[in-house]
């Protein structure tokens, strides 16, 4: 679990020294993610970082409280007006203190794991090391909001590899949350790594491929950019498919950004 625990560290480092010297007006400024603030980003992370903590510490008692959540979350306007007042903080620096500690003491918990050991969450269980990179995922994903809200370029980490695995393996998710069947036998998928590797999931005859940068195919299944708006190339009858849907995160279907809507004009 060390490595896994290691980059989500780091992925979670990152975000927080974006934010951490912001002002309180820039900190309520909307990103492009669903007019979230920046502080809902945040906000976010860190309550299911401590449903995250929860699960990984009182597993029943993550059960039992994970149906109120889902509840609560039925009735509310938006995530955030049903999650954000459940921490208990408003102000940004309060925000901070609470997700340094809550990650840190996940983190901690999560290095104490086989990485097979399974943790309940919202929907089937998780391996611990699924479980660690699911959450890596996330924190990557509401990241590039900020990034983006912010007009900040963003550096490609090897850390692309872990969210890029993720949206591999939910390719059938992407269809059944939708009612359809995903098609078989499924893609295959060849994405160029941060230092010109390959990185490769699925079978090499595979009549379905999508090819290109690591950092596009992440954007596209986390939905934070339309594959029209990347180099993806999509090869086969089902690869376009995929991609037009792609949903690397629980939950019910989300439709991703129309072409042209999430590109950015990056100031530095």
């Amino acid at each position: 679990m060390k490595p896994i625990c290691s980059d989500l560290r780091d992925q979670y480092r990152e975000l927080d020294e974006l934010v951490s010297g912001l002002t309180d007006a820039i900190w309520f400024q909307k990103t492009p993610f669903f007019s979230w603030t920046i502080f809902d980003e945040v906000a976010h992370i860190a309550f299911f970082d401590q449903q995250a903590l929860l699960a990984a510490e009182e597993p029943d008692r993550f059960k039992k409280q994970a149906d109120d959540v889902v509840s609560l979350l039925a009735v509310s306007e938006s995530w955030p007006k049903g999650t954000n007042p459940m921490l208990g903080v408003k102000d940004p620096q309060g925000l901070l203190l609470l997700w340094r500690d809550t990650r840190s003491r996940l983190i901690e918990r999560l290095q104490t794991l086989s990485p097979q050991d399974r943790l309940p969450w919202y929907g089937p269980d998780m391996s611990a090391k699924s479980f660690a990179t699911a959450r890596l995922m996330e924190a990557w994903a509401h990241s590039q909001d900020v990034f983006d809200s912010l007009q900040k370029r963003r550096s490609p980490s090897s850390r692309l590899r872990h969210v890029a695995h993720i949206g591999f393996t939910t390719f059938a998710w992407s269809f059944f949350v939708r009612g359809m069947t995903p098609p078989d036998p499924g893609p295959r998928l060849e994405l160029r790594g941060t230092e010109g590797e390959i990185w490769v999931w699925g079978k090499e005859g595979a009549r379905d491929r999508v090819i290109g940068s690591a950092e596009d195919f992440c954007l596209v299944v986390t939905q934070r950019r339309n594959v029209a708006d990347t180099s993806l190339s999509c090869q086969g009858p089902n690869a376009g498919k995929w991609l037009s849907i792609a949903q690397a995160f629980a939950g019910v279907p989300q439709e991703p950004p129309a072409p042209g809507v999430r590109l950015v004009s990056y100031e530095n």
